[in-house]
């Protein structure tokens, strides 16, 4: 009889600065006292301390500024490596047993290989990079390959400007200061090849 591996979803990096805040204080209280992962690639302690950092940074950046969102971003990539090499060890112990790996924080890859329509995506940050920039992310949509934005003023028509294979860090470059942008998104895959648009949003540009 065949066995289930089941893999480790790396779901987490693609969420929310705040769902990745509460994130990364779930997997901790998981796995603090879990006897089913007794040799952690990174320790509770540095896990806590690299957690700390960023839920700091993360709780400054929300009252704007270029250099605190850096500081964010630059904690929660640490963060995010020593999430990776957990997870790694994880699945290493727990890819035969659901309940075991679900135990840990971490949630699993569907094995289901049939294709579905995608859900609606939609953004969930719209920050203001360097001058003509807007950095964006979208909600994550399971099974989807691609996102695709696009962007229109006034009464023109919409426009593809970008089609990224991640959902956080998407960049809208060379836009025109003081001109307001609407922005709609939708996930590329599924059985109907792409999801519905979302519900269009409107950011200036500087």
């Amino acid at each position: 009889m065949a066995t289930n591996n089941n893999r480790v979803s790396l779901g987490f990096t693609q969420l929310t600065d705040a769902d990745a805040d509460a994130f990364g204080a779930n997997i901790i209280a998981k796995l603090t006292g879990n006897a089913a992962f007794p040799n952690l690639p990174v320790t509770l302690a540095a896990l806590t301390a690299q957690y700390t950092t960023y839920h700091n940074a993360f709780t400054a950046a929300m009252a704007g500024g270029k250099v605190a969102k850096a500081a964010r971003d630059a904690a929660r990539a640490v963060l995010e490596t020593s999430l990776r090499a957990i997870a790694a060890y994880v699945q290493s112990i727990a890819g035969q047993n659901l309940t075991v790996l679900l135990s840990s924080g971490f949630e699993a890859v569907s094995n289901s290989r049939t294709q579905t329509p995608l859900d609606t995506p939609s953004f969930t940050k719209i920050e203001h990079g360097d001058t003509t920039q807007l950095f964006l992310a979208v909600s994550a949509i399971p099974n989807a390959r691609s996102y695709e934005v696009q962007a229109k003023t006034g009464t023109s028509d919409w426009q593809t400007v970008n089609v990224s294979a991640q959902a956080r860090n998407i960049v809208l470059d060379n836009l025109t200061p003081g001109t307001v942008y609407d922005l709609q998104v939708r996930a590329i895959g599924g059985s109907t090849g792409s999801s519905l648009w979302s519900a269009p949003v409107s950011q200036m540009a500087t």
